[in-house]
This record gives structure tokens, C-alpha cells and sequence, in this order.
């Protein structure tokens, strides 16, 4: 099940354009690209399977996500996409409050991070999945830098990521916590790695600079 939640203006040029996704990081870093699309939110169950890795995990989400709307609106593109952050191959989620967030910061300090961002595009214009379908991983490798509990505590404070996995937004303020940031793809970090997914749209002839 899917809810439809905004669209924006649209171009009856264009294919239909959705991004099934309740994240506002991923609908802002999808507006950069200034082309017209939707929201849906996939009403899907995102708990993890027991033994699953990490990037299973994500490529499973994001498919769901992007199959889920799939469903409910033909003749469209629709994105899904998924992250899973992991230490030690110990999935690391959304801290939801404060106390969860400076456990996470404590434990990852001068330590690698890896983020895998994965990537569904859902071309509900064909029947068969296997034409349908272009998924991808995009691992992001992140390396906190080893600060004491008291500067861990002030940032949490002020910028209360509390909705991010790995308690930081390298968007913000967070990047004062981080001392490297290894990836293909720089906005994968934050949830929808475009370099990809611009890849993918191009893939299923999406025609970017249209008029």
C-alpha cells in the first residue's frame, strides 16, 4: 500500500517521475535536479531479515519500495532507495533520541563507518521485471574522528540528528565530526546518490534537459 503525498509542477513532456520515499533528504536532493516529480509514501515492513547482511538488506528495501508504488501507478518511473549504515558488519539504524544517538557516536569515534546506499529505479511502463528493473549499491566509507563525549554530547545538541543513521548529517554541522568521507557518488551519503540515479534515468531515456 501507498500514499500519495506532493507532487510538484508538472510537464506533460516528461515521463511521470515518483519517488517512493517519506525522507525529506531524499525529496530535497532529488529537487536539485529540477525536473518534476511526485512523492509516494510505500507502506512497507523495513525490518531486517534474520542473517541478512547489511547490503542485502538495503537492495531488498529499496526495491520494495520502488516495487510497492510500482503497483499503484503505471507508466511511470518510480525511485526507491534504502541505507543501511554498518560497523563491524553490526547494522547501525536511526537513533530516534538522544541518548541512543551519543551511544552510536561513542562507538564509532576514530572508527570506519560504511554506509551502503541502495538505489531501485522501477520503470512501471514495462510488464516484465527483468526490463523494469536497474538496482545498485553505492557504498560510502566514513571515518569519524575520535572526540571526547562532551563535544559528541554538544553536537547532538544542537542539531538533534536523531532521524539519521550514524547520528550525524554530513550536510550540516555533523561534517565537524567526521574526518573522511570515501565514495563515488558524494550525495549518497545523504540518502539518494543522484550520480547514480541520473545513470539510470538516462538508462530508460529520460530526457533531462527537455524544454
Amino acid at each position: 500500500m501507498a500514499s500519495l503525498q506532493q507532487t510538484t509542477s508538472s510537464n506533460t513532456s516528461l515521463p511521470r517521475l515518483i519517488l517512493g520515499s517519506s525522507s525529506k533528504y531524499r525529496k530535497e536532493l532529488l529537487s536539485r535536479l529540477h525536473i518534476p516529480f511526485e512523492v509516494i509514501v510505500p507502506d512497507i515492513d523495513e525490518t531486517p531479515h534474520p542473517g541478512e547482511s547489511p547490503q542485502a538488506t538495503a537492495l531488498r528495501l529499496a526495491l520494495e519500495k520502488a516495487r510497492t508504488v510500482a503497483l499503484a501507478a503505471p507508466n511511470a518511473l518510480v525511485i526507491g532507495s534504502d541505507q543501511v549504515a554498518t560497523l563491524d558488519d553490526e547494522q547501525i539504524g536511526k537513533p530516534g533520541n538522544h541518548e541512543n544517538a551519543l551511544a552510536q557516536l561513542q562507538k564509532m569515534r576514530g572508527r570506519r563507518v560504511i554506509f551502503h546506499t541502495a538505489l531501485c529505479l522501477w520503470d512501471s511502463r514495462h510488464s516484465q521485471p527483468e526490463q523494469a528493473v536497474q538496482i545498485e549499491n553505492i557504498q560510502t566509507f566514513v571515518t569519524f574522528r575520535d572526540l571526547p563525549d562532551a563535544e559528541l554530547d554538544a553536537y547532538l545538541r544542537i542539531e538533534q540528528p536523531y532521524d539519521c543513521a550514524g547520528s550525524a548529517k554530513n550536510e550540516g554541522l555533523g561534517i565537524a565530526i567526521l574526518e573522511k568521507i570515501e565514495s563515488t557518488d558524494p550525495t549518497a551519503l545523504t540518502g539518494l546518490p543522484l550520480i547514480a540515479l541520473t545513470g539510470m534515468l538516462r538508462r530508460a531515456a529520460f530526457p533531462f534537459f527537455a524544454t
